[in-house]
This record gives structure tokens, sequence and C-alpha cells, in this order.
């Protein structure tokens, strides 16, 4: 079946509430700290690690035999000469058949994460046990490198997984690139799929995103509504660079909600209703979407669970069943 088929509407929201792990199979699980939007920043003042909510989501997967991992690839370099690096992740046993890609962008409020952090290397291999070619890619982070320094580098990598040589190298089809980020990372994910105009296959353009948790709009009048922390605030004040935000004009271009055109790629959205990013910013950008006519699925959760969090085995096979849909098998 074509992924158009796939959508029997242009345009379809989707409102699940999915059932959130009880307590008790986190206890059984091991609660421990998860790395995420929040927890990557540093702590608010007065706050141990500690006393972060602790999620589980992602570390339900178990990763199959078969993933091989490619580590330490580079695409690319900051200005400074440095290395940037990513993470290829693909099944041994697929066939010769050019296989669908995805970026993979992880979270940690534009500060801090990796690539090859525990959480964000199963989000790896998960993507490339569904069947994709899954590129975990690190880019530039504040205070060293501000906005736009980190989507100017993810730009970069897509660009570098579709030379001829690099989509041979690893088996991917270069018109079907995709790309997933939470948090942060779906900030950059969102972005990477509403900057530019023109054909998904091109350039550094991706056919399909799907992002949880993602900041979709940082402008001042969004930034300063209800539900918006100061820390929230302070953020992305300082990702972006600007005193305060009411003065601060790269917040649109940092905003893949005010970026957003008719020729955008297919979105999945997914948000808990209590969480650390507010629910608004979803469901705005889901309007926005529905307003262009542009493919997208809005998924929402009970709860205050975060980022990759969300990802237990029903948010897995939504996403994964979104990207099939979209890239194709």
């Amino acid at each position: 079946m074509t992924p158009g088929r796939r959508f029997a509407r242009l345009a379809t929201i989707r409102i699940r509430l999915v059932a959130i792990l009880s307590a008790a199979v986190l206890t059984a699980l091991g609660t421990v700290a998860f790395v995420s939007f929040s927890e990557e920043a540093a702590p608010p003042e007065g706050t141990s690690e500690s006393t972060l909510k602790p999620v589980i989501g992602i570390r339900t997967f178990v990763a199959p035999q078969d993933i091989t991992v490619t580590t330490d690839v580079t695409y690319g370099a900051r200005p400074n000469g440095t290395p940037l690096h990513l993470d290829v992740c693909s099944s041994s046993t697929a066939g010769p058949e050019p296989r669908p890609a995805v970026v993979s962008i992880h979270g940690g409020s534009w500060t801090r994460g990796d690539k090859s952090s525990d959480d964000w290397r199963e989000v790896c291999q998960w993507l490339a046990a569904e069947g994709f070619v899954v590129y975990s890619v690190d880019y530039g982070l504040t205070p060293a490198a501000p906005f736009p320094a980190g989507i100017d580098n993810l730009q970069s990598a897509v660009e570098w997984i579709r030379t001829p040589e690099n989509a041979a190298r690893f088996g991917t089809d270069p018109d079907r690139i995709g790309a997933f980020g939470g948090s942060a990372g779906a900030n950059l994910a969102a972005l990477l799929g509403t900057r530019g105009e023109g054909p998904l296959n091109e350039g550094s353009r991706v056919a399909a995103v799907a992002e949880l948790s993602g900041p979709s709009d940082l402008r001042g009048e969004a930034m300063t509504a209800d539900g918006v922390t100061e820390r929230l605030q302070n953020l992305v004040r300082r990702y972006l660079d600007c005193d305060t935000m009411s003065d601060c004009p790269q917040a649109a271009d940092a905003s893949p909600l005010a970026q957003l055109d008719a020729s955008d790629p297919p979105v999945f959205v997914a948000n808990s209703a209590e969480e650390f990013v507010p629910l608004a910013q979803a469901t705005r950008f889901a309007s926005a979407l529905q307003a262009l006519g542009v493919r997208h699925e809005l998924v929402t959760v009970p709860g205050g669970v975060h980022s990759i969090g969300l990802l237990d085995a029903d948010m897995r096979a939504q996403v994964a069943g979104f990207l099939h849909a979209t890239l194709g098998d």
C-alpha cells in the first residue's frame, strides 16, 4: 500500500487517552532519573536531581540481537573545526533494497544531551527494529552554540545522509528521510520539517516528522501564556540568546509553528496533558497544520510524562505506524 493511500483524509487528528504505567509497574522496572527536557537542564535552584520525576517510556523496549550500531560517523564540523558525529542503527537482517531513514534528535533543553546516551541509543535501536535506517545525530548546544547552530547542524546532517555515496553506504533511500525528536529535540525535528520550502526529497527537507513534547512556538506571547513556567521561559531565552522574551526577534525563526507552510511534511504530535511543555503548544501546532491542510496526528496523554518517557509499547506502535504510513516500508 502506498503511503498516500494509508491516509484516507488529508488531515487527521486523533486524540487518544493512553494509559500511563502504574506506580507498581514503575517500581518493578526501577524508578531511575530519566534524561529529558527538564531533567537534562540544571535543576531549579534549591532542587536536587533526586527530586525530579522519574519516568520510564522507552526503557520498556528490549532491542533485538540483529541491530547493528555504527558509532561516531563524522558528518560535518563546528566553526572551530571540532567534528560533528552521528550514530547509525540498522537491522543486519534487512534485505538489499534501500530503506527509509529517520533522523533521531535527542532532547536536553538545547543545552545537554548526547546521541549515545542509554535512552537515546534505545530510541535508535527501536526505530531500526521497525525497519528504518536511523541516524542519531549530535548537534551544537548552548551556550557554546546558540540558535541557529543546532538546526543548521541537523540540516547539514540530512544533506549528508542524502548524498548518493552516504545513502548507498548505509542502505538508505534518499527520497524517504523522516525526523523524530523528543522535547528540545522535538522542537528541532519539527523545525527541520517546517524550515524551508519545496520538494520533501531534496536538500535538507524531510518527508515526515514525529515529535514528542516539543515546544512549537517560542515567541513572546506564547512563552508568557498560562501554563508556561518561568523555568521554561529562561531555557528558551538562553537558547535564543535573548535578554527578554518580549524582545527576541529570532524566536519566530526558532518556532516550527511560525515557519509552517502548505508544502511541509506530515507531522505526528504527542504531548501529556500536565507536563513541562504545556499541552497548548501541541494543540495550537495541530490547529495550524489543520488550517494549512498538512497531514497530521495529535495524541494527548493524561498525566505529566514527558518526551521519550511517553514511548511505552502503545505509543511506540503509534509513532512507528505513522512513520511507515508516511515514509513507506
